[in-house]
């Protein structure tokens, strides 16, 4: 056990800090306390970074899917598909104590439907500033495409509610446009497009793999001085007046550490966690699916799209990684704290590719299932909690990647400004 402080070899007093979660969050956190000149470690219960709900999403970084889902449309469309087991979003009526708290709440924030639409997109365009830094100062190859993201609306209806959310991100600064399906061929060639009405292009979006930023982060995290605890299952957080005590157990034994300050950056363990040092964080796990098409044949590495889509009706986004993978992934799922992969919930996704992109053989399709961390306000909790030196940065739901470094840069300062202010 430690007393929670260290020194330098200049004397000086480092603050160690403990982030527990090594997924996107948690590492991209790590990355901006090493810069601040903190002894950062962090915990994590797999045996590598990024290997949940960071391991393979979307690969969007999407300010144009910033719209929150706390709307009156998405509380009628969930209620149309409740018993049609492939649709876009899957309910669960086995009733939860949790489960009704969090769309209680939820139903609660629709008034803030629009305020936290475009705060969410102001976040979204300046994590995408620091995430171009980051990978311009730490050179890394994530198979990134800067070619824009597609917004498809199949209906007059999805369209005219894209009007809508377009007006919202456009006063968040965001150069979202609205296009004809001509305009759509033309920008993504490999586009079958039978039945859609028209669509949105934001050309400075992005996709990548978040899989391969996640484990390459921790690797220059770990090169600047981060310490990794893979394997650590944290089992208590005992708050010691002015520091925090991990209890985790790690290779079969039980062991405890202390910090002069933790964030929790756990996805959706984060409640369980904030539960121990008095904090209540509604973090619900909402289970996503995705399926990595693996592009073996020439022909299909020519006819799977460069330009991300995101299809609205269908609530389907892709992203291509590199020569040889496809990614589609999509639906939501409220069934609770469980990953199992459902054949009737990856079809869709696999009749998806076949009916938008058809050269493509979907033969080899990986599927892949993970927890979304969200909140009933669809808005990250990144702060401090009740008591001192215990902080979040948590609950990004659907948009982790999109905003994890603009929260990781708030989450770092809030730290900072804190110690000084009690130094």
């Amino acid at each position: 056990m430690t007393d929670g402080c260290e020194f330098n070899c200049y004397g000086e007093i480092v603050r160690k800090i403990a982030i527990i979660g090594a997924g996107i969050t948690g590492v991209t956190t790590a990355y901006q306390l090493i810069k601040s000149g903190y002894d950062v470690t962090v915990f994590e219960k797999e045996n590598y970074p990024g290997m949940e709900t960071s391991f393979a999403n979307g690969g969007q970084l999407s300010a144009s899917n910033a719209e929150v889902w706390t709307s009156w449309k998405t509380v009628f469309q969930g209620i149309q598909w409740l018993f049609k087991k492939d649709a876009p979003l899957l309910f669960n009526l086995k009733p939860s104590l949790h489960k009704l708290t969090w769309i209680l709440e939820f139903l609660s924030n629709i008034s803030n439907h629009e305020k936290n639409t475009i705060a969410t997109a102001k976040m979204a365009i300046e994590s995408r500033k620091e995430f171009k830094k980051i990978l311009m100062d730490e050179k890394m190859n994530i198979d990134l495409y800067e070619k824009g993201i597609i917004h498809l609306s199949n209906s007059k209806e999805n369209f005219t509610h894209g009007l809508k959310i377009n007006n919202w991100l456009n006063k968040a600064g965001l150069d979202r446009k609205p296009i004809t399906p001509q305009e759509i061929k033309k920008i993504e060639p490999t586009l079958n497009l039978k039945s859609i009405y028209g669509g949105f292009y934001t050309k400075s979006d992005m996709t990548g793999d978040i899989h391969l930023f996640t484990k390459q982060l921790a690797q220059i995290c770990k090169i600047k001085g981060v310490k990794f605890n893979y394997g650590a299952n944290v089992q208590n957080l005992i708050h010691l007046k002015d520091k925090v005590q991990i209890n985790f157990e790690l290779n079969n034994k039980k062991e405890n550490e202390v910090y002069n300050s933790l964030v929790v950056c756990a996805g959706v363990n984060s409640k369980k966690l904030a539960y121990f040092l008095g904090d209540r964080i509604n973090i619900y796990p909402v289970k996503g699916y995705s399926i990595t098409v693996m592009l073996n044949d020439k022909k299909s590495q020519s006819s799977a799209p460069i330009v991300s889509i995101l299809d609205d009706g269908a609530k389907i986004v892709t992203s291509r990684l590199g020569k040889n993978r496809f990614r589609i992934a999509g639906t939501a799922e409220f069934n609770g704290y469980n990953k199992d992969i459902r054949h009737d919930r990856i079809l869709p996704l696999v009749e998806w590719c076949n009916t938008f992109f058809p050269n493509v053989s979907t033969e080899h399709a990986i599927p892949w299932a993970g927890l979304r961390p969200m909140t009933p306000s669809m808005m990250p909790k990144i702060g401090q909690g009740k008591l001192p030196g215990v902080f979040y940065n948590t609950g990004h739901g659907h948009l982790g990647w999109t905003l994890s470094n603009y929260t990781a840069e708030i989450i770092s300062s809030q730290i900072l400004r804190s110690d000084n202010s009690h130094s």
